[in-house]
């Protein structure tokens, strides 16, 4: 009776256990199938995202090369973040003014001085990327943040290069009222007495240009800042400032009509424009040589086609005799780059300055 027993309940819990077996199985079979739908439902997801994100990357690409080729619809503003009548003033006027006639749009020159051009260059910065708010800058927008603590720009992040537009030396020049006539002779009195010297605000391009040949001829002189070269030269001439090392561009009027007197230019060879006039490096004092540029750039995320676009309208408008001839009256080079390699230059630059800055002693004030 026990083993009967037995058997009949071995044979019942066998049979109960293949049941719950198959139960098992089947709901595993639904599980794994509502996965597999699942994941399948996932896969399709993905692909038509994906599919929906390249869409509209190519349309937003359209979008921008439609927008590039209708550019510009409006007037352009063009930011020279120096005074009226300066040479980073002059040049883009002469520039654009060409350019303004080739696109058939207006382009407006808006002056915002200040703070060696990183007032204006801060502004620029802050525009909108759609190509309607471009800068036209000097060897300063390079020289700023190796001078400044606290440049509010980025040179590198916040712009991007379109094309240089010309080159030029700066010329250092004094009051005939001086009774200086060589450069020599200035540092000569450099060395026995106090003398002053105008700068468009420490750190920019005509402070470090003259920190340079300071440095190099061995004397010491004290700084007196201005918003702008007009105001410097006003100075100069009136004899209330020592010596300026001034921009060929806004100086040579003055040169021509006998207000002031040039000493030397600090680029490497003569200019045709003072043909009399040595260069430092003739006078003998080494490494007191620098170049001053000026270049066209636009806000970061600028759209590229319009970039090369500009790039382009700017080497017609350098090629145009009649630019090449206003540009070459008054002592500047005309010059142009593609924006990649404009881009390569202004880092170049970036550099040397933070290594002359450190050469020369200027500290990051």
């Amino acid at each position: 009776m026990l083993v009967t027993e037995y058997i009949c309940r071995r044979r019942t819990g066998t049979r109960a256990n293949a049941t719950i077996t198959a139960r098992w199985q089947t709901r595993n079979k639904l599980v794994c199938s509502r996965q597999l739908t699942r994941s399948a439902r996932k896969l399709r997801i993905t692909i038509v995202t994906r599919f929906v994100c390249i869409a509209v990357l190519v349309l937003l690409g359209l979008n921008r090369a439609a927008f590039a080729g209708d550019w510009p619809s409006n007037t352009v503003h063009v930011i020279v973040p120096y005074s009226p009548g300066s040479a980073a003033d002059i040049v883009p006027r002469i520039v654009f003014e060409r350019v303004k006639t080739q696109l058939g749009q207006s382009i407006i020159i808006d002056n915002r001085p200040g703070a060696s051009g990183t007032l204006g260059t801060h502004l620029a910065a802050l525009a909108n990327p759609d190509g309607y708010t471009l800068l036209a800058a000097s060897a300063g927008y390079s020289i700023a943040p190796a001078t400044f603590p606290n440049v509010s720009y980025d040179p590198v992040k916040d712009f991007v290069g379109i094309s240089p537009l010309g080159t030029l030396p700066n010329v250092l020049v004094v009051a005939p009222s001086k009774h200086i006539n060589t450069v020599q002779e200035l540092v000569r009195a450099a060395k026995t007495k106090s003398i002053t010297f105008g700068s468009t605000g420490p750190g920019g391009p005509i402070y470090l240009t003259m920190e340079r040949f300071k440095e190099a001829a061995g004397f010491k002189a004290r700084v007196v800042p201005f918003k702008g070269a007009p105001e410097a030269l006003t100075e100069t001439i009136a004899g209330r400032i020592d010596v300026y090392y001034s921009p060929l561009l806004a100086a040579l009027p003055f040169i021509r009509s006998g207000q002031l007197l040039a000493l030397a230019v600090s680029s490497e060879k003569r200019v045709p424009a003072l043909p009399n006039v040595p260069t430092t490096l003739e006078a003998g004092y080494p490494n007191s040589n620098y170049n001053f540029w000026i270049g066209a750039f636009a806000p970061a995320k600028t759209p590229r086609a319009i970039v090369e676009k500009m790039n382009a309208e700017i080497a017609k408008a350098l090629d145009d005799p009649g630019v090449q001839a206003k540009l070459k009256a008054i002592g500047v080079e005309p010059t142009h780059m593609t924006a990649e390699k404009f881009d390569q230059f202004v880092l170049q630059e970036l550099k040397t300055n933070e290594e002359l800055a450190r050469a020369a002693g200027i500290a990051r004030r």
